[in-house]
């Protein structure tokens, strides 16, 4: 993978061209953005209750399966049929939104819950993909 690193800031009109420091990474998105490919699933976020953890509607959702959850850790999970993003909360029970307005959702023994895994990466694109069935 090239990398050209360049700094852009707002109100200005122009700057270096960055082709000036160019360099050449040992490394793909894939080994920069996958720790364990094999437990490794993407998902599109939807909605806007984690905007306080910088993720929006629309961005993309890398979801590691094999690392171990932890207290307040973004998780992907089944509750009742339905996918969720949330914070996990592990010593309440509760799955949390990271937006005001939302209130916090108890897992109970009569919930269906299974965690699906830990969202190690979101990335927010800037134009729509073919590949996610956006035109």
């Amino acid at each position: 993978m090239n990398f050209i690193p360049f700094y852009a800031s707002a109100g200005i009109t122009g700057f270096e061209s960055p082709a000036a420091d160019y360099l050449q990474l040992p490394l793909s998105l894939d080994e920069l953005l996958v720790e364990h490919p094999s437990a490794t699933y993407i998902g599109l976020a939807q909605g806007r209750s984690m905007e306080g953890v910088g993720i929006y509607d629309g961005d993309v959702l890398i979801v590691d399966r094999h690392i171990e959850v932890k207290d307040h850790d973004v998780v992907v999970a089944n509750l009742n049929g339905e996918f969720v993003c949330k914070l996990i909360d592990t010593k309440q029970r509760r799955l949390l939104s990271a937006a005001s307005g939302y209130m916090p959702v108890f897992v109970s023994q009569h919930d269906q819950f299974t965690l699906e895994g830990v969202v190690t990466r979101s990335i927010r694109c800037h134009r729509k993909s073919l590949i996610f069935g956006e035109s």
